[in-house]
């Protein structure tokens, strides 16, 4: 019976853990357990004994906090002349917060000299534990519906992220975090200098087309992608998350007509 016990205090122990670990509990902020309460009644006497001012108002104790410095990731990445020095200034960066709590930095997978180029919106567990993007179920479907008309990451595309750190619990990034790393994606797609760009998820698609309009609307048509560093817009197809796909199979085929719309363009181009 008591062994029968400490299997049952085990495998709760293990089912919180894991519960910690999918809402993006990660992080222990201390060595040592804090009992919340018992702080609070503390806090509570020690604010008790504070004399009250002249108008009946309890003085707030001064902290000083140091100057956050601004982070301008733009320069940043205006600074980078290579995809390798890319690589290295996003691994150096640490003016994103997902950083800490990621495992890795994810920057890329696929052909750099490829003239397809797919971007996503940020790393999954599976992502972040490996370094590289889309390697989960949703990237198996992805390599998939790509193969349907002869991509590959080994010979013509090249994959990345709006953000290069997995968020807590798989969470949608920030338009704080958006903000961040948006000059470095930027920047990334510069480098690579594709002929078609295209754009997997809403916050992909809206982030780099600078739109508010959803990803039902954006699908299914060719737009245009352009930075003040860019002399020639690049076409560029938005579509559906495969991460979607697998959660509404029945969306599939929508992918499949962007697809065959980026197909026609590659024979037009002369990547077919």
């Amino acid at each position: 019976m008591k062994k029968q016990n400490q299997n049952s205090i085990t495998d709760n122990i293990r089912d919180i853990l894991e519960w910690y670990t999918d809402i993006g509990m990660t992080v222990a902020i201390g060595h040592e357990p804090v009992n919340h309460k018992q702080v609070r009644a503390r806090t509570h006497t020690a604010t008790a004994s504070i004399p009250l001012t002249k108008a009946g108002v309890t003085p707030l104790p001064t902290v000083a906090t140091p100057p956050k410095q601004a982070v301008n990731s733009k320069a940043i990445a205006a600074a980078c002349q290579t995809i390798d020095d890319l690589r290295q200034a996003i691994m150096n960066f640490d003016g994103c917060d997902l950083k800490m709590t990621a495992t890795h930095t994810v920057f890329s997978d696929g052909n750099p000299d490829a003239k397809i180029m797919i971007i996503g919106e940020a790393p999954g567990a599976d992502e972040d534990r490996q370094g590289r993007p889309f390697v989960g179920l949703s990237g198996q479907l992805l390599d998939r519906v790509l193969a349907s008309i002869n991509l590959s990451r080994a010979q013509n595309i090249y994959i990345s992220n709006i953000i290069s750190w997995r968020p807590p619990g798989n969470r949608t990034p920030t338009p704080h975090e958006i903000a961040l790393c948006q000059p470095f994606i930027e920047r990334h797609i510069e480098l690579i200098a594709p002929k078609i760009l295209i754009l997997v998820g809403g916050v992909s698609a809206k982030t780099l087309l600078n739109t508010s309009e959803g990803i039902m609307k954006l699908r299914g048509k060719w737009h245009e992608f352009k930075t003040e560093g860019m002399q020639t817009p690049i076409k560029t197809m938005a579509t559906y998350h495969p991460a979607f796909l697998l959660r509404s199979p029945g969306q599939k085929a929508a992918v499949w007509k962007d697809l065959l719309l980026v197909q026609e363009e590659m024979q037009k181009v002369g990547l077919a």
